[in-house]
């Protein structure tokens, strides 16, 4: 039986306004889909096991000359922690304007230099006569407190200084446990703890007291104070004595905080002879929450690549 004109065409006619519904109703599907790609957010990057902390500048080829920029791109890399050793350096205002943005994105704000020494005895001098080095020393501790009230930033750096030539090791030791518990008393009102580093003689500091791990322990646990812990860091150590995890193991209730770079060089992890993954490993597995400060060059020199290279290693000593 044929249609009638008016049937075919009113078919025709339905045909094409369901071909129009269609294709109006994919384009406006497809239009929404890229909307909602477009609003949403870039992903975070993959946070870090332990709290890593790159220094202020260290990734300036990516986030510029501004600290803030700085603070926001290493939040922004999942890193948890940031320092600056020449944090005491800063005015009162940019001291409490990056404690206050480094707070905002949850990054702990590792050692400050609070004292150090490196080219005479300081520390290690009797000044029960003269205490005019005691009170030097003192004196740079409260104003490392100062910073302390006014920021947070709960950890300071010190270093003792050279040996004295003129006077046996052992009485040099009982002096800077005498100037260290001075120092301690002084940290009290703020709350700052002292965190007193060992560095190498053998490539970077000749001359210096404090080398090795197990001296630090002597002493920190002499000076017997809340307010006296231990820098490890990491580099020097292995130049020093190696043994690194067994000395982590032995000195562990002393230990507020770490300073990584491999050696030779003094370059990111997986450049030298550390075994930064299994290190990194031990630490973790002992409850470590504090920050392990990224105090190194970078093994391909500046920009971005060379910056890269760096967030590269740490992502790759992170995977244990």
């Amino acid at each position: 039986m044929k249609e009638s004109k008016e049937s075919k065409v009113e078919r025709d006619e339905k045909i094409s306004r369901r071909g129009f519904i269609g294709a109006a109703a994919a384009i406006a599907l497809s239009a929404a889909a890229a909307r909602g790609q477009q609003s949403q957010p870039a992903p975070a990057k993959k946070g870090f096991k332990l709290r890593y902390a790159p220094s202020l500048g260290q990734f300036s080829a990516h986030a510029g000359k501004d600290p803030m920029d700085q603070l926001q791109f290493i939040a922004d890399e999942g890193f948890r922690g940031v320092f600056d050793n020449n944090f005491m350096g800063k005015s009162p205002e940019q001291q409490e304007a990056i404690a206050k943005k480094a707070e905002s994105l949850g990054l702990l704000i590792g050692p400050f230099i609070a004292c150090k020494g490196f080219d005479k005895p300081t520390f290690a001098i009797n000044d029960s006569k003269d205490s005019s080095i005691r009170d030097m020393l003192v004196a740079d501790i409260k104003k490392a407190g100062e910073v302390r009230k006014r920021t947070g930033a709960k950890w300071g750096l010190v270093v003792p200084g050279t040996y004295d030539m003129k006077l046996q090791w052992d009485y040099q030791t009982a002096n800077v446990i005498e100037n260290l518990k001075y120092c301690a008393d002084a940290c009290a009102a703020s709350g700052l703890i002292m965190v007193i580093e060992p560095l190498n003689n053998l490539v970077d500091h000749p001359g210096l007291f404090l080398t090795r791990i197990p001296q630090a322990y002597q002493i920190c646990r002499a000076v017997n104070s809340p307010y006296c812990k231990i820098n490890n860091d990491l580099y020097h150590q292995q130049i020093t004595e190696g043994n690194l995890i067994r000395n982590i193991d032995a000195a562990w209730t002393e230990i507020a905080a770490f300073h990584i770079g491999d050696n030779p060089g003094r370059k990111e992890p997986g450049t030298g002879e550390i075994n930064y993954k299994n290190v990194f490993k031990h630490i973790h597995s002992k409850g470590y929450d504090g920050v392990l400060c990224m105090e190194h060059r970078a093994s391909l020199g500046k920009g971005k690549e060379a910056e890269r290279a760096v967030i590269n290693a740490y992502r790759a000593c992170d995977e244990f």
